[in-house]
């Protein structure tokens, strides 16, 4: 791992790493200013949603791992549930046999901004108009846009035209995109939290008190009444037809982010955290689990090989075929025999020397797994075409540039932002829905709904059976790793189903090295070629599969590709620096030497510190 686009960041002070350079300055400057990583964590959340608005949004999601001072990591879950009215019954009888990609009927309860309030007032220092003050100053005064945001509204610009008329206001005025050469500015998003931030303070001078009464306004007040006007609008979505939501006051008012605790497994001196099975998190631990055959330092002394990557990958199907039959909110998920060294160890003697084309989910304590109905027309071939691979990935750059449809379908990008401060608090925060595209803007407050039921099935008895009150399994899955009961790292990436595919790998490279060196070369594991596989189900609308796929980043070496091709895989050689948008900080707690790393694919991921 010699070659770095940049270098790692090492310090004492404080360190960022996020996928857009706005949101890490902002983070760093509070940072500068006296706050701490909680602090700095909400204001790089809040920026996130002024400068990706096509990869997150306040109506969307956001699954926060948080350690106060290196302890254990406690999970915060900004992801919201369905509402009461969002049964499969309902849905069914409009016609559906999948939720929609788009629209109020895929929009879940937003849970990020009650999250990140919930953050600042939990662990944080700041007042939240101080935290705030840096997303309106971007909103009201403007931002440049990065190119993919101007490419998103040019893909949906006659949904927009034809159907979704805020939106074409916002973000089409004069019909013109944003200029990537031009300031872009939200002024109803600033104003949004300008009145926020004034009903907070009415609330008097107590921090706390604030902030509560800021959570008070998002779930009852002027903010909820817009949300809910726009859920009961007759809407067009991805089915080709209008629809309106379920969404109702009580279901807003009900609804808050909450604590939980965190998922681990281990691989070798490392302990690695995660968000619960309501998420996909567990399958990075299920292929760590895989293995447990192997030590830290002999896994790839000479780099991945061809060998190393058939392991991975087929290990990789395997912990998703799980995920997709075991995995949600809506049954009891049987995690502790999933994780469990017997299972696999079963698991693990699955892998041969070719790469497998079935869909394999495992029978934990002998349990037998009910497939969604959409999963056996897959399987059957009967579900239409399985995307090409790599296909409608924002994070996988293809040719045909697939990153959102033109009815507003977006196979799953998102945003991501680590924090450490000086003294030893990390953050670890994927945010991510209530994309522009997701559904119409709201005009008097500046963004959309989300869309994240699309995740849920419409089969009944499933562990993601879409429910009232229940959360749809997401793929947002914020990472930790500790050593010594120390936390040590927090990583993550964008990527919907190739998120614990990029950050295993990463997770990976970075124990395996540190084995042998005793070093974290964060930016250097970060700039290793990458791939991911499609042979999963997938999570977003129209949940595509595609046995035996595998992606490998453009630049790999002609060994490597040969040797894939040679054990099967049907091998598609991406463009360069195409897979993954990985971040990553660390702190060492003996010397307290920080840093970190920011991944340059996309050229707008940065992290900073001192």
């Amino acid at each position: 791992m010699a070659f770095t686009t940049r270098p790692t960041l090492r310090g004492t002070f404080g360190m960022v790493s996020s996928t857009h350079w706005l949101a890490t300055a902002a983070a760093q400057s509070v940072l500068e200013r006296g706050g701490n990583a909680f602090d700095a964590a909400v204001t790089a959340g809040f920026a996130l949603h002024v400068v990706e608005p096509h990869l997150n949004g306040p109506g969307g999601d956001a699954p926060i791992l948080a350690s106060v001072r290196g302890g254990a990591p406690q999970v915060l879950c900004g992801q919201g549930p369905a509402p009461a009215g969002a049964t499969v019954t309902h849905y069914r009888d409009l016609g559906l046999d999948l939720v929609p990609g788009t629209g109020p009927l895929a929009a879940a309860l937003p849970g990020a901004v009650d999250a990140w309030l919930l953050l600042l007032r939990d662990h944080g220092t700041w007042p939240l108009g101080d935290v705030l003050a840096y997303a309106i100053e971007l909103a009201q005064v403007g931002h440049v846009p990065v190119p993919q945001l101007t490419a998103t509204v040019e893909a949906v610009r006659d949904l927009f035209t034809e159907h979704w008329s805020t939106s074409a206001r916002l973000w089409l005025p004069g019909g013109r995109a944003p200029r990537t050469d031009e300031l872009f500015c939200n002024p109803a998003l600033a104003a949004t939290w300008r009145r926020l931030v004034a009903e907070a303070e009415a609330a008097g001078h107590d921090r706390e008190a604030q902030i509560e009464a800021a959570r008070r306004t998002w779930r009852e007040g002027f903010i909820a009444e817009a949300m809910l006007a726009a859920s009961d609008t007759m809407t067009m979505d991805s089915s080709g037809t209008a629809h309106r939501g379920t969404m109702t006051g009580d279901d807003l008012a009900g609804h808050a982010a909450h604590w939980e605790e965190s998922v681990s497994a281990g691989w070798g001196d490392w302990t690695v955290h995660k968000v619960g099975p309501w998420s996909q998190g567990p399958v990075l631990l299920q292929q760590l689990t895989m293995l447990d055959d192997v030590t830290p330092g002999s896994l790839a002394p000479q780099g991945f090989d061809a060998e190393v990557v058939h392991r991975l990958v087929e290990q990789t199907k395997l912990a998703f075929a799980d995920r997709d039959a075991w995995y949600g909110d809506a049954a009891e998920v049987p995690l502790g025999t999933l994780l469990s060294a017997e299972y696999a160890a079963q698991r693990r003697g699955l892998v041969s020397s070719s790469a497998s084309y079935e869909w394999r989910p495992g029978s934990p304590s002998g349990r037998r797994a009910v497939l969604a109905d959409h999963i056996r027309r897959l399987l059957d071939g009967a579900a239409g075409p399985v995307a090409a691979a790599g296909v409608g990935e924002p994070t996988v750059q293809t040719g045909d540039g697939g990153a959102v449809r033109p009815d507003g379908v977006t196979r799953g990008d998102t945003c991501h932002v680590d924090v450490v401060d000086r003294w030893g608090n990390l953050v670890a925060a994927t945010p991510s829905g209530g994309w522009l595209q997701s559904n119409p803007t709201i005009a008097e407050l500046g963004f959309p709904l989300g869309s994240r039921l699309q995740m849920a099935w419409l089969t009944e008895g499933l562990p993601n059976t879409l429910t009232p009150g229940r959360r749809p399994r997401t793929t947002l899955t914020p990472s930790m790793a500790s050593r010594d009961g120390q936390v040590v790292l927090a990583f993550g990436t964008p990527g919907g189903d190739q998120q614990d595919q990029w950050s295993t790998h990463l997770f990976l490279r970075l124990a395996d090295e540190h084995a042998r060196t005793g070093r974290l070369e964060l930016q250097a594991a970060i700039d290793a070629t990458n791939w991911h596989t499609d042979a999963v189900i997938g999570s977003f609308w129209p949940r595509s599969y595609d046995p035996g796929s595998l992606v490998i980043e453009g630049g790999a070496e002609h060994e490597l590709i040969k040797g894939l091709k040679d054990r099967g895989h049907n091998v598609t050689v991406g463009a360069p620096w195409s897979e993954g948008r990985l971040c990553a900080v660390s702190r060492d707690p003996e010397s307290g030497i920080l840093s970190a790393g920011a991944n340059p694919r996309g050229m707008q991921g940065y992290a900073a510190g001192r």
